[in-house]
């Protein structure tokens, strides 16, 4: 696939313009930043206190076991769950809750929704509407969200499809795909938002195994041209090619969070130790 044109260039100039004037890149350190994090489900503490940042253009890669809090921390990051402590921040500025009398409150849906557009999000069961084709989940975003018109919506969304290789099913409906052309498409349509950031919660988790190499390679590309993404992954070797940084998550706190080539040839931590051992 690396003979198609780069992800920013498939973007209409007004996609581009609107998304320059809502957020140039300022001089915060990190493109997105959890400080603190806490989440609790009744009795259960799911996140203790989750920190780190990712800077423009790196790849995070998020590992750890099952039950440990890497989706329900994605899920906040995306502002899909609403944090009990602790703040997200999208280039320095806290997202998700405004102050009113000096008190947090949530924002009103609508405003939530134009910060949720910032951040694109892929999940492991893509999470696609049935009853549209492939062209109409990409394009519903845009419609919806972004105030595109279905002419310009439709034009972008089929540029974006051919990107990642689905030209031709742009008018397939979900039923009438593999697992891998659904992942695809669901990247597509965080894509085709211009995010400043793109969360991936165990993409290929749920695909055969022989489809898992197709979403990975358009995983690898983006990261290439400088994507900024943070990757609940069990792909190892994913890990091991792509991430700029590796973090472990272990009962909802980071144990270890360091280069690819430390992570894994020296951790520190005996827990991220057999944790490596079972899956590799």
């Amino acid at each position: 696939m690396t003979d198609q044109p780069p992800i920013g260039h498939l973007l209409d100039a007004d996609v581009l313009g609107e998304a320059a004037a809502s957020s140039k890149p300022g001089t915060a350190e990190y493109v997105l930043e959890a400080v603190d994090i806490h989440k609790r489900y009744g009795r259960n503490e799911v996140l203790r206190g989750v920190s780190f940042g990712v800077h423009r253009g790196d790849v995070k890669a998020v590992l750890g076991p099952s039950g440990s809090g890497k989706s329900t921390m994605l899920r906040c990051l995306a502002l899909l769950e609403p944090v009990d402590a602790g703040e997200v921040r999208l280039e320095g500025r806290r997202i998700g809750v405004r102050e009113t009398s000096g008190r947090l409150a949530a924002l009103p849906e609508r405003v939530l929704a134009k910060e949720r557009s910032e951040i694109g999000m892929v999940f492991q069961r893509f999470n696609l509407f049935p009853h549209l084709t492939a062209l109409g989940n990409v394009m519903i975003g845009l419609t919806e969200v972004r105030g595109k018109s279905k002419g310009e919506a439709r034009e972008i969304a089929q540029t974006m499809l051919a990107r990642v290789g689905l030209a031709q099913r742009a008018s397939s409906y979900v039923s009438e795909l593999s697992g891998g052309q659904q992942q695809r498409v669901a990247i597509a349509r965080a894509l085709v938002m211009n995010p400043k950031v793109m969360l991936f919660d165990e993409p290929t988790s749920a695909l055969d195994p022989e489809l898992v190499g197709e979403v990975l390679a358009v995983m690898e590309e983006l990261a290439r041209e400088g994507m900024t993404m943070v990757v609940v992954t069990h792909e190892i070797g994913f890990a091991k090619r792509v991430a700029d940084r590796v973090i472990m998550i272990d009962a909802g706190a980071i144990i270890e969070d360091a280069p690819p080539d430390q992570f894994f040839g020296n951790p520190q931590q005996e827990r991220t130790r057999k944790f490596l051992d079972a899956v590799q």
